[in-house]
């Protein structure tokens, strides 16, 4: 049985590569990585984003100018038509990937309600 369920992930994971949602990303990554500002004006938000989670996620305080540096960072890459379809492409694709972690997660959820219930 357990065989079973890694085969629909890894069907799962081949109808995602083949997904519209997928396939904007990857064409608008690519375009990204295409332009040289683009591309550096990317890696530094991403760079920021990451400092600033890692600091987070290890109870360190953030600074008020760390946190002006990531808002005009995120003011720039907005301006950015290229980072910008990107980004709206990634909110599509989380939303999928949303999507399918309430199907995956169904079977539970309704295992709990039921127990609920006695």
């Amino acid at each position: 049985m357990t065989a079973n369920v890694y085969d629909s992930a890894n069907a799962l994971e081949s109808a995602l590569r083949e997904s519209e949602e997928f396939n904007n990303m990857k064409e608008y990554y690519g375009k990204v990585n295409d332009n040289p500002e683009s591309k550096a004006m990317f890696e530094e938000f991403r760079q920021i984003q990451m400092d600033l989670q890692q600091k987070q996620s290890q109870g360190e305080e953030i600074q008020e100018e760390e946190v002006q540096k990531a808002q005009k960072s995120a003011e720039d890459i907005e301006k950015d038509e290229n980072i910008k379809a990107l980004m709206e492409a990634e909110q599509q694709m989380s939303q999928l990937i949303q999507d399918l972690n309430k199907v995956i997660m169904k079977p539970i959820e309704e295992l709990y309600d039921l127990n609920s219930q006695n």
